[in-house]
């Protein structure tokens, strides 16, 4: 009993020396091994203290950065809707200088024909509605692809935000695990030293 006392004294004394540096030569006759525990307890604790400050110290200084994350993410939306805006305009504009270069070089050959039955459908303003109905859909189809394109957007960082919340959960679960396992072996120890004494 004496010899496993003094042995865990010693082993008391290295790990001290690892963690504060001292020679332990010097330290062995004036540090108990209760004093000793109590000092690599502070010193544990300092250590995790001092990462939990720079931890939250990140942590703020992310929260600084979220407001030109958001104005970031607010122009880029701006701009695309601006552009597909503009391309739309340009697009329409284009088409409807097609459309009146189309009419004035249809209608004389038009008016030139004496047919009594002539069929609408192949009439320059007949052809025009269809031609503005396929540059309607086209713009339709370009406003819904730009919504379509930041639906995505959203909804992939709508996913992240949410695998990151598993994660946290996932961690603190495993923390507890460890604080489990710690106090098992702090119970599990005790037990075996009482059985031994």
């Amino acid at each position: 009993m004496i010899h496993r006392k003094a042995k865990s004294y010693i082993h008391c004394c290295c790990i001290y020396s690892m963690t504060t540096g001292k020679n332990t030569t010097e330290d062995i006759t004036t540090t108990s091994p209760a004093q000793l525990q109590r000092e690599q307890q502070q010193a544990v604790y300092k250590t995790l203290d001092e990462a939990r400050d720079e931890i939250r110290r990140s942590v703020n200084e992310s929260r600084k950065e979220i407001p030109r994350v958001t104005e970031t993410v607010g122009d880029y939306q701006q701009k695309t809707i601006e552009a597909g805006r503009e391309i739309a305009d340009s697009y329409i504009e284009s088409q409807k200088e097609i459309i009146n270069s189309i009419q004035s070089a249809w209608s004389p050959l038009v008016e030139n024909f004496d047919i009594t039955n002539w069929n609408t459908a192949f009439s320059p303003g007949r052809v025009s509605e269809i031609y503005a109905h396929i540059l309607n859909s086209y713009s339709d189809n370009l406003v819904t692809a730009t919504k379509l394109a930041n639906n995505v957007m959203f909804a992939n960082m709508e996913t992240f935000r949410t695998s990151l919340e598993q994660v946290k959960n996932s961690l603190k679960d495993l923390s507890k695990i460890g604080v489990n396992a710690a106090k098992t072996f702090e119970h599990t120890s005790a037990e075996t030293v009482k059985l031994g004494n």
